[in-house]
Parts: structure tokens; C-alpha cells; sequence
């Protein structure tokens, strides 16, 4: 088998002789493409941003900015990227690092290559619209959305700490439209690279990425301790930060079986290998708990990477996905070369990060069943806005029909070794009016749930504090006025 190949900025580039620990951004360096850097090694500063060439949904290429610091080398093979010196020179500077330039959008420049990256895979998104005039004033109240149809969130994971961060969106939001002869939107409108089969062996271990769900299966079955890597923002913080290598690692962030998106009249089901943002824009608004999930989720490089099978295969405790999905009354279905089964995510997680998984099992997809409930919300308390761990996450799902709780399911993150069902509260709400009284009452309960404890993220007592809140939030949300002063 021949050494993996990728693509960098026009050019073939081998990774024969690198280890399969290496990441993205080290082989990057070590080519002397020193403009991405390493500022935290754990996908939170997009220091490191690189674009690559990711499938469209519309069968065309999408250029989509990543974190390298968190990717193997090896997850590339067969790939394109780009890299902040790809997009133009001194002599000839692309659109996005003119107006960087113009608008002191970057002062020590640490930063400036991954904003740059970041901000140009934000110019080539094909939906990308200027806001129509009529449309201008109202438009003044979004402060995450420019006039040219920049969306700020596609820098939430860029940090900068000397501009304060103005001239960056001046700069963002005086992009126009591509030219014509552009090469790279010219690409997008070819098709995405081919899927690859990839080998690579190091001293620390090997790196396979198989071309379809039955071979993974086998190399899993006859590798049950291997780490499945898809998006690595995880398992990558785990090789920068703790220093773990993979004896053996399967590569499953690019097989077709774990890729679809099916929407049936009872049941929608997303693959395990789609990325959070890949979800966000093909299901567009259709699970409105979800829709708002993903805004709170990391940052957009991150769940550009994050995959919500790999969310859930970690089996943390304080993954965002989990509350949301238990209120939803998600599925799992796990794959083995036995077949395959479903597992309410409720009944998925046994202990502190350990599952109903068996050796040689993975998540093929998740099952959300339909019809969705009327009422939902999801809360996450956390020390930021966005790019952060949650400290408490709530998922709400309610059913009101005649101002009575027909139906409650709620998920819980952070406030127990598992994410769990907040069954006593939904108890509680069920067969009750929707009333404030009802759901103080609601909310004592609430806070009785689960055991939080001490870190250094939050108390116990801020825990159990949020959990009430957050039931008395929904309903000054949701209620009417009377039912408000009720």
C-alpha cells in the first residue's frame, strides 16, 4: 500500500515515515507551513485553523475550516487542504487577507493565520447572502450576522487577545462576494475528494481507516481495544494534553454507512459519523430542540470535526449532546459484526464514562422518534457564552395541550456520573397545569435530581441552584402573560 498522500495548498505531500500520533498541524509545521500554530493543543484557540475540502451537501465540495491541532495526519489521506500561505502571497493577498490587512485586524499575528482560515471558509459557504436592503434596519439587532451574510459564529473558535475583536468583524463584514475566476470557489463546484483506504504504521502504533462499515467492523471485532477515531476532538486533547497513544486506531470518520441523514414519517435517524454541523444544516430547524443545541456546542471548528456519535461514545458526563437526546427520547443503534440492536439512550450509560457497549461494538446512527414535542429548550450553563464545557446542560421536551403537561421528558448533563432522565420532575409535571405555581413546585424536585458535586467548573449547590432555575426559565418563556402571573 502506498504511503498516504494529502494535498496542501496545490502541491502532493507524502507522510511516509510519520508517525500515526502525528497531528495535522505538526506535519504541517514540519513542512515549513509555519502559519498555523499551537496556542492551546486542545482545539479552543483555532490558532491552528486549516481549511479542507469536505463533501457539500449538494454533491459539490465545501471548503470547511478545522482545528490541526486536534486531526491525525493520517485522517487526510486522499485530502486537500489549504492553509493560511495557500490563500494568497504578500504580492497577490486573497479578499479575507486584504481586509484583515486594511482594517488592523491583526497586530502580534499569533492568531491571524487561523482567523484567516476560518474567515475564508465562512467567504465560500454557498448560502452566504447579503441581507436585502429592506431588510437593513431590522437587521441591526443581529450583532452574530454582517450585512454581506457573514455568520460570527464561524470564528467562535478563533481567540485573539490584542484587538479586541472589532476591526476582526470590521473586517469580516466588508468581504464580498468571490470573484468569478476564484480557484477555490471554482472547487467547490467539483466533487469532494474520493474516500481513501489508509494504512499507516509508527513506532507508537497504527492508524487504519477501512472503506466500508463491514471492514471496520472486522478490523474492530479483531481489534476490540482500539480507539475509533472520527472527529478526534476528543481523542486528540487526550494525545496533545495526557500524551496517550493508540496501539491500534480505526479511522471511521469517513464511511459511507455512517454518513446519512434519513427522515421517515415515525423516526428520524442521523449517522454517527456526521458532524455537528453537517447535521445542523441538512436537518435545518426540523428538531428545534436540537437547533438550539448546536449554537451553544464548542465553537464551529469544533463541531465542524465533532461527530454526535463520538459525543456519545465517549460516554462523559458533561457532553452537551446527551440531555438533549434523552429528552428527545433518543435511539442508539450500535453495529457489530453480530448485527445490529437498539438502545434507548436512556438505558446507554451504566457509569462514569462506561456504557452498554460490548467489545467490538460501535454507534451506527441515532434514532429520534417522531412526532416531536411542542415545547422545548435546551440550557446551558457555562462560564462562557460559547467554546466552552458545560457545567449543568438541560434538554426539555413538554407537551401543553390545554394548558395541561400531557407529556415531560428531561435530560440532565453535569449532575451525575451519567447523563440521566429528570423522571421525578416529569412525574411532577405530567397531568398538571402549566401553571408558575406548578412549575415552582416543578422545580423544587428538580433540584433534588441526580448528585452533583464539587469541581472546579462549579459547586454542588450552583448545580442544583441552575436546575431549578432552569424549569422556572421555560415556563417565563413558554407561558402566557396570565399564565405568567398565575
Amino acid at each position: 500500500m502506498l504511503a498516504p498522500t494529502i494535498t496542501v495548498n496545490g502541491s502532493a505531500g507524502t507522510l511516509s515515515g510519520v508517525d500515526p500520533s502525528t497531528t495535522a498541524l505538526d506535519w504541517l509545521r514540519s513542512r515549513g507551513l509555519t502559519g498555523a500554530k499551537e496556542g492551546c493543543a486542545e482545539g479552543e484557540c483555532g490558532a491552528c485553523s486549516i481549511m479542507v475540502a469536505r463533501p457539500g451537501d449538494d454533491g459539490g465540495t465545501r471548503w470547511t475550516a478545522i482545528n490541526a491541532c486536534l486531526v491525525p495526519a493520517a485522517s487526510l489521506d486522499g485530502g486537500e487542504v489549504v492553509t493560511a500561505e495557500g490563500l494568497g502571497s504578500p504580492q497577490s493577498l486573497h479578499p479575507v487577507q486584504h481586509e484583515m490587512a486594511v482594517r488592523g485586524g491583526s497586530q502580534c499575528g499569533y492568531c491571524t493565520p487561523g482567523f484567516i482560515c476560518s474567515m475564508a471558509a465562512e467567504y465560500y459557504r454557498p448560502d452566504r447572502m447579503p441581507v436585502a436592503s429592506a431588510d437593513e434596519h431590522d437587521h441591526e439587532l443581529d450583532h452574530e450576522h454582517g450585512p454581506n451574510g457573514f455568520d460570527l459564529h464561524s470564528l467562535s473558535g478563533n481567540l485573539c487577545r490584542c484587538t479586541g475583536y472589532r476591526p476582526i468583524r470590521d473586517a469580516a463584514y466588508a468581504l464580498g462576494e468571490p470573484d468569478a475566476d476564484d480557484p477555490f470557489a471554482g472547487r467547490c463546484l467539483a466533487a469532494p475528494p474520493a474516500l481513501t483506504s489508509t494504512r499507516q504504521e509508527g513506532p507508537t502504533g497504527v492508524y487504519v481507516r477501512p472503506t466500508s462499515l463491514a471492514a471496520a467492523l472486522d478490523l474492530y471485532a479483531a481489534h476490540p481495544q482500539a480507539v475509533l477515531v472520527a472527529g478526534s476532538t476528543d481523542w486528540g486533547v487526550e494525545v496533545n494534553i495526557r500524551g496517550a497513544r493508540a496501539p491500534f486506531a480505526i479511522g471511521i470518520d469517513r464511511l459511507p454507512e455512517l454518513r446519512t441523514l434519513d427522515v421517515g414519517e415515525d423516526v428520524i435517524e442521523i449517522g454517527a459519523a456526521l458532524t455537528l454541523s453537517e447535521i445542523e444544516r441538512r436537518l435545518d430547524g426540523r428538531v428545534p430542540l436540537l437547533a438550539k443545541l448546536f449554537p451553544q456546542f464548542a465553537s464551529r471548528l469544533i463541531r465542524n470535526g465533532a461527530t454526535i456519535g463520538g459525543n456519545l461514545g465517549t460516554g462523559s458526563p458533561i457532553g452537551d449532546t446527551p440531555p438533549a437526546l434523552l429528552a428527545l427520547e433518543a435511539v442508539i443503534v450500535l453495529a457489530s459484526t453480530d448485527g445490529e440492536r437498539d438502545v434507548p439512550l436512556a438505558d446507554y450509560f451504566t457509569g462514569y464514562r462506561q456504557t452498554v457497549k460490548q467489545p467490538g461494538e460501535l454507534i451506527r446512527a441515532i434514532r429520534v422518534p417522531l412526532p416531536l414535542s411542542g415545547t422545548t429548550a435546551f440550557h446551558k450553563i457555562a462560564k462562557r457564552r460559547f467554546d466552552d464545557i458545560s457545567s449543568v446542560a438541560v434538554g426539555f421536551a413538554l407537551d401543553v395541550a390545554d394548558g395541561i403537561v400531557s407529556r415531560a421528558r428531561i435530560g440532565l448533563g453535569g449532575v451525575a456520573a451519567t447523563p440521566i432522565r429528570a423522571l421525578a420532575t416529569e412525574a411532577a409535571l405530567e397531568g398538571q397545569p402549566w401553571t408558575a405555581d406548578v412549575a415552582r413546585a416543578a422545580a423544587a424536585v428538580l433540584r433534588q435530581e441526580g448528585t452533583p458535586m464539587d469541581d472546579h467548573r462549579a459547586s454542588a449547590a450552583y448545580r442544583t441552584a441552575t436546575l431549578g432555575t432552569a424549569l422556572l426559565k421555560l415556563h417565563a418563556e413558554t407561558a402566557t402573560p396570565q399564565e405568567v402571573g398565575a
